[in-house]
């Protein structure tokens, strides 16, 4: 796991409290130990007299009423943190075959969403120096700072990835010590992206996670309609584009990648949330072409499509496979 800082401002915060196995696999053994820097920086945060967790100035987060008029910090107040009504139908539909990926996805707009944070106590601030004349200072030192971490994963191929969660629940069942912090989709997104996050995963660690690509993330942080990759027509266009371009081929198929899918923990299969390629390309080669005219096809296909620009924005992983 690693852990990168957040600008201040960048989502509204709301308190709580929230054990963690390996945030990437949905089936993941929520009682394995926390990563040793996560461990002693939690041991760091500071407590009150009773050795609760607290913020800078001692006062214990358990129990504390954020809610009321005027408060900046509580952007959702009265909020039961429970999963929104409208991702509930939603991931009921998914879940039944009702919906597809896209429909999932597109749900998530406008909907309240949970990241988690961690509170980093910083050192305190150094007495002023002391004064040739008058002796040490008596004043006292500075206050106390809490840095707010928000926690980033690492996918199994290696990319950085957001963990964002439906419901306070999920979240402190994935990290018992993370705090929820809550925001629209549009925001959590734009925050994921501005922490070079690549993929977003929902409800890491729960019996139902599902992956968001960089292309979904940048849809919902612009309030846009995302449209995957396999379903764009502008996309199909402009790689119908390069046939001239690649000798024996006769025809490009798009189709959904083989790892647009996932299992849930019962086994049950979604059309959606898997985080392998997303988008199927199927080299139909001419008639009467051989073992030698297939590598060459193929080769050609690989090298025009390196060139294709919509491919690189609107598709987050491609594989090309040789259609007889």
């Amino acid at each position: 796991m690693s852990q990168r800082e957040t600008p201040r401002d960048a989502l509204s915060s709301t308190p709580g409290g929230s054990p963690v196995g390996d945030p990437a696999d949905s089936r993941a053994d929520a009682g394995k130990d926390l990563p040793g820097h996560i461990a002693a920086l939690l041991q760091r945060q500071a407590r009150d007299d009773q050795g609760r967790p607290a913020d800078s100035a001692g006062v214990a987060w358990e129990d504390r009423d954020l809610s009321g008029e005027g408060n900046p910090l509580h952007t959702f107040d009265g909020d039961d943190g429970l999963a929104s009504p409208a991702v509930r139908e939603a991931r009921e539909r998914l879940l039944a075959g009702g919906l597809d990926e896209a429909g999932f996805v597109n749900a998530l707009s406008g909907q309240r969403l949970f990241v988690p944070v961690l509170a980093e106590l910083a050192e305190e601030a150094e007495a002023p120096a002391s004064d040739p004349h008058t002796g040490p200072s008596s004043g006292s030192v500075g206050d106390k700072q809490a840095d707010i971490t928000l926690i980033s994963i690492t996918s199994r191929d290696g990319r950085q990835t957001m963990p964002v969660f439906t419901s306070v629940e999920a979240l402190t069942a994935w990290h018992g010590q993370a705090r929820p912090v809550a925001a629209e989709a549009e925001r959590i997104m734009l925050a994921a992206l501005a922490e070079g996050a690549e993929l977003a995963v929902l409800d890491p660690g729960a019996e139902f996670t599902f992956v968001l690509r960089r292309p979904a993330l940048q849809a919902l942080a612009q309030a846009a309609r995302w449209v995957p990759s396999y379903q764009d027509p502008e996309l199909a266009e402009a790689l119908g584009g390069i046939l001239d371009l690649c000798p024996g081929v006769a025809q490009l198929q798009v189709q959904p990648g083989d790892g647009v899918g996932s299992v849930i923990a019962d086994g049950r299969s979604v059309p959606g949330g898997g985080s392998g390629p997303e988008l199927s390309i199927g080299v139909v080669l001419v008639p009467g072409a051989d073992d030698v005219d297939a590598r060459l096809a193929l080769a050609s296909v690989q090298a025009a499509l390196a060139d294709v620009e919509l491919l690189r924005e609107r598709a987050d992983s491609v594989q090309v496979k040789l259609v007889r």
